[in-house]
C-alpha cells in the first residue's frame, strides 16, 4: 500500500508544502541571481576585482548551471536512498546557510564569494530537482497527477519572474535590503518544508557513487536503455532549449525589434511566463485526469505557429533609440506581439506538462528520482548547446529573428522524432477528436 493510501490529508495538504517551498526555492534563486548580476552591471560590484563585468557575468551563469551535470547524480542516488521530506528540510536548511553567506558577501561588497554562494544555489538547487518531481506520484493519485504538474511548472515560471522583477528593483537598494530578503525567503522556504508528509525510501540500499563522472555516465546509460524515458527526456529538454533561446535573446529581441527599453522587457517576460502557466494549468484540465500524450503534438505545432508569427510580425523593424510601455502600447503591432508572446509561452506548457508527467509514470518507483536526475542532466546539456548555436548564429548573421525562425521551425523535426519513437502520441493526436474520452493506454 502506497503513502497516499495510508495519508488522510487532502491532495492539497499533500500538496500545498511542496508547492510553497518549490516556489519559494526558485523565486529565491532568481532573486539572488538577478540582484547580484544587475549590481554586477550596473552598480560596479567586482570592479575592481580579476574580471571584466561582462565575464564575470558568464561566469556567473556557468557557475549557477554547473551542478546541474556535477551533481544530477548523487542527488538522484540521494532521493532513493532517503526520505524525500526529511532531504527537503535538510537541502533547505542548506539554502539559509549560503544564503548567510550571501549576506556576508553583500556586506563586504566581494564578487567572488557572491559568485561561489551562485555555485552553491545552483547545488542546491540540483539536490532539490529530482526530489520534487519524484515525490508527487507519492503525494497525488494518478487522477491528480497531471494538475500536480501543472501547477509546480506554472507556478515555477511565475516564481522566476517575480524573482526576476524583485531582484531588479532592489539590486540598487542598501546592500543590507537583498540581503534580509533573500535570508527571509529561505527561512519561509524551510518553514513550508516542514510540512511535507513524510515518504518512506524507495531504494534504501542505493550506493552513493563518490566519482562524479562515474556515476553520472551509469546513471545516462541505465535511463537511456528505457525508451518511455529517454523519449520523455528528448521531449523535455527541447522545452528548456526552446525556453532558453528565447528569454536569453529577449532583452536585445526587444531593443532592436520593438524599440522597448527595460520596461517593455519585462512586460515580455511577464506575458511569456504568464503564457505557460495559463498553458499548463488548461493542459491539464483538458487531460480529463488522464495522461494524454496527443497534447505534446498540439503544442508543438503551437510554438510553430506562434513562433513563425512573431518572426512574420518583427523581422522588419530595427530601432536605434529605446521608449517606454506607454510608447509601445501605441504601435499598430503591439498588441498581436503581446498576444504572440503569451501564445508561445501558452502552447509551451502544453508542450511539456505531459512529458513531464509521462516521465513520472514510465519510471519505477526505485528509478524515478534517478530518471529525474538524468532528465536534469539533459536539459542542462541542451540548454548549454541553445547558448552555443545561439551564439555561432547571431556571430554569422547578425539576426536574432531568424535564430527564432529557426527554433519555429525546428519543432517539427523534433515533433516527427518523437512520432517515431513514440506512436501512442500521434496516436492519441487523432483520437483527440474523440470528446477527450480516450486514455492513453
Amino acid at each position: 500500500m502506497s503513502l497516499k493510501d495510508n495519508i488522510n490529508f487532502a491532495p492539497s495538504r499533500r500538496f500545498a508544502p511542496l508547492f510553497g517551498t518549490q516556489f519559494l526555492g526558485a523565486f529565491n534563486d532568481n532573486l539572488f541571481k538577478t540582484a547580484l548580476f544587475v549590481m554586477i552591471s550596473f552598480y560596479g560590484l567586482g570592479q575592481n576585482d580579476f574580471l571584466p563585468p561582462s565575464q564575470m557575468l558568464n561566469l556567473g551563469a556557468l557557475l549557477f548551471i554547473l551542478p546541474y551535470f556535477l551533481f544530477s547524480a548523487i542527488s538522484g542516488q540521494l532521493s532513493s536512498k532517503f526520505d524525500k521530506a526529511r532531504l527537503a528540510r535538510a537541502i533547505k536548511v542548506l539554502e539559509i546557510l549560503v544564503m548567510l553567506a550571501a549576506a556576508a558577501g553583500f556586506y563586504l561588497q566581494s564578487a567572488p564569494l557572491l559568485l561561489f554562494c551562485l555555485f552553491c544555489m545552483g547545488t542546491q538547487s540540483t539536490l532539490f530537482g529530482p526530489l520534487k518531481y519524484a515525490i508527487l506520484p507519492d503525494y497525488l493519485n494518478n487522477k491528480e497527477l497531471m494538475m500536480g504538474n501543472s501547477l509546480i511548472e506554472s507556478g515555477t515560471f511565475i516564481a522566476i519572474l517575480f524573482g526576476q522583477i524583485l531582484g531588479t528593483a532592489v539590486a540598487g537598494f542598501n546592500p543590507g535590503v537583498v540581503a534580509a530578503l533573500v535570508i527571509s525567503v529561505a527561512a519561509l522556504g524551510t518553514l513550508s518544508s516542514l510540512f511535507m508528509p513524510s515518504v518512506p525510501p524507495k531504494a534504501p540500499d542505493t550506493r552513493i557513487e563518490p566519482n562524479i563522472a562515474k556515476g553520472t555516465f551509469s546513471l545516462l546509460r541505465q535511463t537511456f536503455a528505457q525508451r518511455e524515458l529517454y523519449t520523455a527526456i528528448i521531449g523535455i529538454s527541447w522545452f528548456w532549449f526552446v525556453g532558453s533561446v528565447y528569454t536569453t535573446q529577449l532583452p536585445t529581441f526587444t531593443q532592436i525589434h520593438l524599440g522597448g527599453n527595460d520596461n517593455v522587457f519585462n512586460l515580455m517576460l511577464a506575458l511569456f511566463s504568464i503564457g505557460i502557466a495559463a498553458g499548463s494549468v488548461l493542459c491539464a484540465k483538458l487531460s480529463h485526469q488522464a495522461l494524454r500524450l496527443g497534447l505534446v503534438a498540439i503544442g508543438t505545432f503551437g510554438l510553430t505557429v506562434c513562433g513563425l508569427l512573431l518572426v512574420w510580425l518583427t523581422h522588419g523593424n530595427r530601432f536605434d533609440s529605446l521608449q517606454g510601455i506607454l510608447w509601445f502600447l501605441s504601435q499598430a503591432n503591439a498588441w498581436p506581439v503581446m498576444l504572440t508572446m503569451i501564445a508561445i509561452g501558452f502552447f509551451g506548457g502544453f508542450f511539456s506538462v505531459p512529458l513531464y508527467t509521462w516521465l513520472q509514470t514510465a519510471s519505477s518507483d526505485a528509478f524515478r528520482a534517478h530518471a529525474v536526475a538524468a532528465n536534469n542532466i539533459v536539459n542542462g546539456i541542451f540548454m548549454v548547446a541553445a547558448a552555443l548555436i545561439s551564439a555561432a548564429l547571431l556571430w554569422a548573421f547578425d539576426s536574432i529573428t531568424l535564430l527564432y525562425l529557426i527554433v519555429a521551425v525546428g519543432n517539427l523535426p523534433l515533433i516527427a522524432c518523437l512520432f517515431k519513437l513514440e506512436p501512442r502520441i500521434w496516436r492519441d493526436l487523432k483520437s483527440y477528436s474523440g470528446a477527450g474520452k480516450t486514455r492513453v493506454p
